[in-house]
C-alpha cells in the first residue's frame, strides 16, 4: 500500500536525521524534495502546493529551531499535516433519527461498488452489533443482483429485490427492513460506465423516495486522478456524505486517497484493503498516514488482534507456554487467529520499526496452507509430542498433507527452533525471580541434533 511514496519519504527523512541543525536551505531542500515525491504520487496539484506551503510555514519557525530533534520535529510536523490532508479527523456515518438507518451507494462501474456493499454489512454487523439489510437497486448491469445475493449469503445478511424499478426497489427494502426489524438498510445503485444525466436523475429520484442518512460514493484509488475528478463531478449533481476508497491495498502511489479530501470536502470514511469480506476497515487519517511515513499502524493492529483472537484461548496458550507445553496443536491455533487479521503483508505494515524491506516483502499466502495441511495430516500423538514422528510418520504425513517429505522436515525443525527459543526465555525469566528453573528431557529426533533441548514428554508417552 503507498510503496511509492512511502520509499521516497524514507529516503527524505534518513537523509534529514543525518544533519544536526537544520537551515532554511536545508528546509527548502526538504520541501523541493516533498513536493518531487507528492508530484509523482499523482497527488493533486493545488494539494500538493497547499501542503508544502504548511510544511515550509511550520519547519522554518521557532517550533523546529527551538527543538532539541529538528530532523525528527520535520518529520513530526510531516506527519500531522499529511494526516490533515487525509482528513484530519476520522469520519463517522450519520446518525439516524428514526431506525432504520439508510446508506445509498454511489459511484461509477468497476470500482467495487457491489463487493463494498456487502463488505460494509459485514463490517457493521460484526464492529457495531448493526443488523444490516442488503438491497440490490443496480438493474442495469447483467448479474448484478446475483452477485449481491451470493456475497449476502457469504456473510449470512439477508439481501432484499424485486424486479421493477431502482425506486420502488429502495422503497420497498426500506419497508421489509422495518418488518424484518433490521436497523440499516444498504442500497447498491446501478453505476454507468461513465457520468451521465440519466445516471445522475436516477439517483436523484431514488434518493427523494428514500431519504437516506447516508450518501456514499465509491471510488477505485488505483486510478488516481480520475477518481477524484468521478468525485467532483458526483457532488456537484448528487448530495454525497462521504467517500469508499476500494483497492486500497493494490494502490502503490496514493494519489486519490491524499487529494480528495482536500479537493471535494468529502471525508473517507472506509476503505477496502484486501479481497477477501473482512478486508475492510474505518478510514483514520492519523493512522494512514502513519502507515504512509513507515511508522506503523499500532492501533489498527491491535484493533484486529482484539477482534481475531479468543482471549479465553490465547491466555491458556500463554500458560501452557510459560510451563513448556507449547505443542503444534497450540501453534495452529495461534497461526489460524493471526491469519484471521487479514494478508500477513497487510498485519506487516501496520508493525511500528519493522524495516522496509520486510513491510514491503511478498509473503506467500499458500505456504501457510501447506503448514496447515501438514500439522492436520498428523495423529493427536504426533501434534503433542513431535518426536514420536520417525521417518515413514514423516512419509505419511507428506502423503495426506499433498507435500514433501523436506516440507514436513524444515516445518519440524522451525517449531523445534521456535519451541526451544521460547524455553530459553522461560529459563533466563525463571532464574531472574531466583527460580532454579525447569529440568526437562533431552529427546532424539532422526535428522536433528535437539541434545539438550528441554522437552517434557506428555503424560503415557
Amino acid at each position: 500500500m503507498f510503496d511509492v511514496i512511502s520509499d521516497r519519504f524514507d529516503g527524505i527523512f534518513r537523509r534529514l536525521r543525518s544533519r544536526g541543525k537544520l537551515s532554511a536551505d536545508d528546509v527548502e531542500e526538504v520541501a523541493r524534495e516533498i513536493r518531487r515525491a507528492l508530484l509523482e504520487a499523482d497527488v493533486n496539484v493545488r494539494v500538493v502546493k497547499d501542503f508544502v506551503n504548511r510544511i515550509k510555514e511550520r519547519a522554518t519557525g521557532s517550533e523546529v529551531a527551538q527543538s532539541l530533534s529538528p530532523a525528527q520535529q520535520v518529520i513530526k510536523i510531516v506527519h500531522e499535516e499529511l494526516a490533515v490532508t487525509l482528513g484530519g479527523t476520522t469520519g463517522h456515518l450519520s446518525p439516524s433519527a428514526k431506525p432504520p438507518e439508510v446508506i445509498v451507494l454511489v459511484g461509477l462501474q468497476g470500482a467495487g461498488k457491489t463487493t463494498a456493499a456487502a463488505k460494509l454489512a459485514y463490517y457493521l454487523e460484526q464492529q457495531e452489533n448493526k443488523r444490516v439489510l442488503l438491497v440490490a437497486a443496480d438493474l442495469q448491469r447483467p448479474a448484478a443482483v446475483e452477485q449481491l445475493q451470493v456475497l449476502g449469503q457469504n456473510i449470512s445478511v439477508p439481501v432484499f429485490t424485486q424486479p421493477t424499478t431502482p425506486e420502488e426497489v429502495a422503497v420497498a427494502g426500506r419497508q421489509e427492513a422495518e418488518r424484518l426489524g433490521r436497523n440499516v438498510v444498504i442500497i447498491d445503485t446501478a453505476g454507468r460506465l461513465q457520468i451521465d444525466d440519466d445516471l445522475m436523475e436516477e439517483l436523484n429520484q431514488l434518493c427523494k423516495k428514500v431519504i437516506p442518512d447516508d450518501v456514499l460514493l465509491v471510488l477505485d484509488s488505483m486510478t488516481g486522478q480520475t477518481a477524484v475528478d468521478v468525485a467532483q463531478s458526483f457532488r456537484t449533481q448528487v448530495d454525497l456524505t462521504g467517500l469508499v476508497m476500494t483497492k486500497l491495498d493494490g494502490d502503490t502511489r496514493g494519489g486519490a486517497a491524499l487529494s480528495v479530501k482536500e479537493v471535494t470536502g468529502l471525508p473517507i470514511l472506509f476503505a477496502g484493503v484486501g479481497e477477501t469480506t473482512k478486508d475492510f476497515e474505518a478510514f483514520h487519517p492519523d493512522r494512514m498516514a502513519s502507515r504512509i511515513l513507515g511508522m506503523g499502524d499500532a492501533l489498527t493492529l491491535i484493533e484486529k488482534a482484539e477482534a481475531a483472537f479468543d482471549a479465553e484461548a490465547t491466555a491458556r496458550t500463554q500458560e501452557r507456554m510459560a510451563e513448556g507445553l507449547f505443542t503444534l496443536e497450540d501453534f495452529l491455533d495461534q497461526m489460524q487467529q493471526v491469519r484471521k487479521m487479514g494478508p500477513l503483508s497487510s498485519v506487516m505494515g501496520m508493525l511500528p520499526g519493522v524495516p522496509k524491506e520486510l513491510r514491503q516483502a511478498e509473503v506467500d499466502e499458500s505456504q501457510l496452507g501447506n503448514i496447515e495441511a501438514i500439522i492436520y495430516s498428523m495423529t493427536p500423538a504426533e501434534r503433542k509430542d513431535p518426536s514420536i514422528i520417525n521417518g515413514s510418520r514423516r512419509r505419511r504425513i507428506a502423503l495426506g498433507s499433498g507435500t514433501s517429505t523436506q516440507a514436513v522436515n524444515g516445518l519440524l525443525k522451525q517449531f523445534t527452533m521456535m519451541r526451544q527459543m521460547m524455553r530459553q526465555m522461560n529459563g533466563t525469566k525463571s532464574k531472574r525471580k531466583g527460580g532454579k528453573g525447569r529440568r526437562g528431557v533431552g529427546i532424539d529426533i532422526p535428522g536433528f541434533d535437539l541434545s539438550g533441548l528441554d522437552i517434557p514428554r506428555p503424560p503415557g508417552a
